[in-house]
């Protein structure tokens, strides 16, 4: 679990300091929502976080956004 979380989608990771800030925004929404695809790949996981736009938190959904997604 640990392992894809660290590992958010690329697009999310534009470097470093927004890799963290993208695991911290969403580690939660992804153990809430997404948990049964956590092992499918970063692409999954994204897709899953979209699927659950209106239930992320107000930070994630700010990751997500400032990444173009």
């Amino acid at each position: 679990m640990l392992k894809i979380l660290l590992a958010l989608p690329l697009v999310l990771l534009a470097s470093a300091a927004s890799a963290q800030q993208g695991h911290d925004a969403c580690a939660r929404d992804v153990s809430r929502f997404c948990r049964a695809v956590m092992n499918d790949g970063d692409m999954v996981v994204l897709g899953c976080l979209k699927q659950h736009r209106a239930r992320l938190s107000r930070a994630c959904d700010k990751v997500l956004t400032d990444n173009g997604q």
